[in-house]
């Protein structure tokens, strides 16, 4: 039940921040910083590429992906059309990945420490759909502050 759920709440927030990136107006204005915004819409859409690939797709789903955090940050005007194609490929993966756990692994120890001590794999799949809805958000407001 817990693995349905999440599936669909990445799902929902994976569609909502496809939408997101079509509402920009301008497609430069995804990668606009100002004052204190020190990250731009199509940085946070990177990061959460590279962490939703690196902790759900590699780490249980088996992909190749390796991560490049600091390019997630650093990486500037990627056409919005490759945006969009990333976090399509991304919710691919999300569902081929968390199909693959059973029962007793969501109860088991995630693989990788992250956080400040081990969690179980439950704990830590629903720490990654709060992660997702934060930046969500500060995509959504990046977006109506400073799309001109």
């Amino acid at each position: 039940m817990l693995i349905e759920t999440l599936k669909a709440l990445f799902e929902r927030d994976l569609d909502k921040l496809i939408h997101e990136i079509e509402l920009y107006q301008n497609e430069s204005n995804i990668w606009i910083t100002d004052k204190e915004i020190s990250n731009s819409g199509g940085n946070l859409c990177l990061h959460l590429m590279g962490n939703i690939n690196t902790y759900i797709g590699a780490t249980i789903g088996g992909t190749n992906y390796v991560r490049n955090r600091e390019l997630e940050f650093s990486l500037k005007n990627i056409p919005r059309k490759d945006l969009l194609a990333s976090i399509k490929e991304t919710k691919q993966v999300v569902n081929l990945s968390l199909d693959k756990i059973t029962a007793a692994q969501l109860n088991a120890e995630y693989p990788l420490l992250v956080l400040e001590k081990k969690t179980s794999m439950m704990f830590f799949l629903v720490h990654l759909t709060t992660h997702l809805s934060y930046h969500l958000g500060q995509i959504n407001y990046h977006r109506r502050l400073l799309d001109f």
